[in-house]
């Protein structure tokens, strides 16, 4: 992370302050425009930047971020955004640029709301008895009084302390909120009987020497006064001339100005001192920091576009095919064409990156919104600026972050969207992701339409569970199906490793895997669909491996299969494997989870009773209804076969009684367990199934089939039932799983017994 140092100064958390152009070297404003995020660490003694060392950095700084705009002289300024405190954990040097490593301080939040606005209060009180007696104290005041927050005020008054850069870092270290403060507040105190006594000298002093010093100290006055609107301002005019200059140079169309100019006019009534004008300014900033008609312009290259793709995502053909279609159309109208792109996939397999990808092949803009846990249809729209603390929505938010009217968004997680009794915040994107409505969205907050046709909308999922079906209408739903092991390889040895290399600070070939060693840590040290555990696997593997290096052990590390354990622990991974010894009354069934496809084994047995029927396994309402429906399919087909099912209890058990089952996928396979109880016949050896069953006896379809028929190749199974329906979907497994297995569609459940257990039912 880069870091910027500055001398003699107090930067607390969560303000914004303005910096002229001068706090950053050239160097470091081009890398400020390319990086997000910066750390402001102080330094003990004021030095040049070419000579400074890791001693002279405090360790501690501030997590802050910058924007850049000119005031009304041509001057460059810095908008800074201070966040959290971080302890600085390590430093590098390169050719002028610092950087760091660095962990979040957690403040100690020891301070009632009373005790915030008591400080709050005795700043402004104190700040006002500093500057009593001086010219332009009346603007200084103003200043005083537009202070917004306690961090704010501390971090200006503490400007004027008389107090060494070690004190300065004392205040900043403290993790308590309490002690910050009263540190800040104690030096205030003395500033302010320095000002007393002062005044009291004067009175004593003859004309001239009173006027002689009061030259002097209004210079000094005058010079942390121009400093202090230079900061707070970017320039001397007020806020109102920059608001009118600024609606008039925007794109606005014409009711947004016309709103924007109604607002300006509310807050030139209300002053500076009003009630409102803090609203009113919030939302002619934010309204003049939207960009309107001004996007960037886009440059569409499918052949480069197919390349960025292929170069950022291994495997995935047709999920890249669909999208450079998609790439394709859009350019061709001018905007966002058919349905909006939904990637349906396990955690891990690409859904979230392939949106940066696509920003990056349209040269575009990219921002994502995490819509996990959004509950209140107000974080999509806005609130209203009547409600205290009104915020514009999420969507109006990142068009702002992003700076242009057509970035790539993508909506992450939209499956997690929470709803309660107050609102649906999933109503609210359906005009978000209608393109035949978005041309004139209403954010409550903005109060005017906004043009969101441009935007390039794409949407993530885990599941298609718990998405209203009338969005789901607007999306074409495109699956990420699970990697196989040989795609995860190929992943691993690609893309992650060089980049698990890069991010311990290795050099390039300094780590290498072997190729046994990497295929076991997939089969053995994974349990995903995804490659996010490959990736944090690989990670631990290139610490272990700096650390061998800085001890002088080897210049290059070789990691290989007998190393494993040492550096990775025990297996972490455990799958099921095919039965190797066949009885009655258990059969392999297959089943699609959160990180892929897993075998699954259906358990029965028959004890003396009443003809009843006992399920367990933590299985679902649907899994349950799919054992009764098998139950009542295998006494009316094989009520000749000499089992007496009054006089017999059946129990049914899915193992892993502590993990949760559900989906009607089982239905075969509990049919096939429960017929193979009754005729005291076992399931074919290496033979899995899935499928739903009806009440005709109908084998229908499900879904998931390409991670169930990895988990069945995985688990050393050879022959699989699959629903004829189910057929087509074959086109989307890999040909090397496919390969392996002997795949077998089925229409009935007489067909099923035929293949599973050799069984001709009439």
């Amino acid at each position: 992370m880069l870091v910027i140092p500055v001398y003699d100064t107090l930067i607390l958390s969560n303000i914004q302050i303005n910096v002229q152009e001068e706090v950053f070297s050239e160097q470091e404003i081009e890398n400020i425009k390319e990086e997000d995020e910066f750390i402001i660490v102080p330094i003990k003694t004021q030095k040049s930047r070419s000579t400074l060392a890791a001693e002279d950095f405090y360790d501690v700084g501030i997590l802050a971020t910058a924007s850049t705009f000119t005031n009304n002289e041509g001057t460059q300024l810095f908008a800074v955004d201070t966040k959290e405190r971080v302890k600085i954990t390590a430093l590098t040097f390169s050719e002028g640029r610092v950087d760091a490593g660095y962990e979040v301080l957690q403040d100690i939040p020891d301070i009632s709301e009373k005790e915030e606005k008591d400080y709050f209060d005795a700043f402004k009180h104190y700040a006002e008895e500093v500057i009593k007696g001086y010219p332009g104290a009346p603007m200084l005041r103003g200043l005083i009084r537009r202070w917004k927050s306690l961090n704010e005020a501390a971090t200006n008054m503490g400007s004027y302390l008389d107090i060494d850069s070690k004190e300065r870092f004392t205040i900043l270290s403290s993790d308590s909120l309490k002690e910050r403060y009263e540190l800040i507040l104690e030096g205030i105190k003395r500033l302010v009987g320095s000002s007393s006594v002062k005044r009291d000298i004067e009175d004593k002093m003859s004309k001239e020497q009173e006027d002689s010093y009061k030259v002097m100290a209004i210079k000094k006055q005058l010079k942390y006064l121009e400093k202090e609107l230079h900061g707070l301002e970017g320039d001397s005019s007020s806020d109102e001339e920059k608001f009118e200059q600024k609606i008039a140079q925007s794109d606005m169309p014409q009711e947004a100005k016309k709103e924007a100019n109604r607002v300006l006019k509310r807050m030139k009534m209300e002053g500076g001192h009003g009630s409102e004008y803090g609203t009113l300014y919030d939302y002619l900033d934010f309204m003049t920091s939207l960009s309107w008609k001004a996007s960037k312009q886009e440059n569409v290259d499918i052949a480069k576009a197919r390349k960025i793709l292929d170069r950022d995502h291994f495997g995935l053909e047709k999920v890249k095919e669909r999208i450079l279609e998609q790439i394709a159309v859009n350019s061709l109208k001018g905007k966002q064409a058919g349905s909006i792109l939904l990637f349906i996939g396990a955690p891990g397999t690409g859904k979230t990156s392939m949106g940066q990808s696509i920003a990056h092949a349209l040269g575009r803009e990219y921002v994502r919104i995490s819509l996990g846990g959004v509950h209140d249809e107000a974080e999509i729209r806005g609130h209203r600026r009547t409600y205290v603390g009104a915020m514009p929505g999420r969507i109006m938010e990142g068009i702002k972050r992003s700076g242009v009217s057509n970035p790539v968004v993508v909506l992450d997680e939209i499956d997690k969207l929470a709803k309660d009794y107050r609102s649906d915040p999933s109503s609210a994107l359906l005009e978000v992701l209608d393109p035949e409505q978005n041309h004139t969205f209403m954010d409550h907050y903005l109060n005017v339409p906004y043009d969101l046709s441009q935007v390039f909308f794409l949407c993530t999922a885990n599941t298609l569970d718990g998405i209203p079906r009338p969005l789901l209408d607007r999306m074409e739903v495109i699956s990420l199906s699970g990697y196989t092991p040989m795609e995860k390889y190929h992943i691993g040895r690609k893309y992650l490793l060089p980049k698990a290399i890069e991010d311990a600070g290795l050099q390039k070939g300094q780590v290498t895997i072997t190729q046994g060693a990497l295929k076991k840590i997939i089969a053995n040290y994974t349990m995903e669909a995804g490659v996010r555990g490959l990736k944090k696997q690989l990670d631990k593997i290139c610490r272990y491996s700096a650390i061998q290096i800085l001890e002088k052990e080897s210049e290059k590390i070789s990691i290989k299969e007998k190393d494993l354990q040492e550096i990775l622990g025990n297996k972490k991974a455990s799958h099921d494997e095919a039965l190797k010894k066949q009885i009655p009354g258990v059969a392999t069934g297959l089943a699609w989870t959160q990180v892929g496809g897993e075998i699954l084994f259906i358990e029965s047995v028959q004890t003396e009773g009443s003809g009843k029927i006992q399920i367990t396994g933590q299985l679902g309402d649907v899994m349950k209804e799919s054992a009764e429906i098998a139950y009542t399919l295998v006494k009316s087909h094989f009520a000749d076969s000499g089992f007496a099912f009054d006089k017999k209890d059946v129990h049914i058990h899915v193992p892993e009684g502590a993990t949760p089952k559900d989906g009607p996928s089982a239905g075969v396979t509990l049919f096939t367990a429960l017929a193979s109880l009754v005729l005291k016949k076992p399931v074919k050896k290496k033979l899995a199934m899935t499928g739903e069953v009806s009440l005709r006896g109908e084998v229908l379809p499900i879904g998931g089939l390409p991670e169930k028929l990895m988990a069945a190749q995985r688990a050393g199974i050879t022959t699989v039932l699959i629903p004829k329906k189910n057929e087509e979907d074959l086109k989307e497994v890999p040909e090397e799983i496919t390969g392996k297995l002997s795949i077998i569609p089925v229409e009935t459940i007489a067909q099923v017994a035929k293949e599973s257990m050799g069984v001709v039912m009439k």
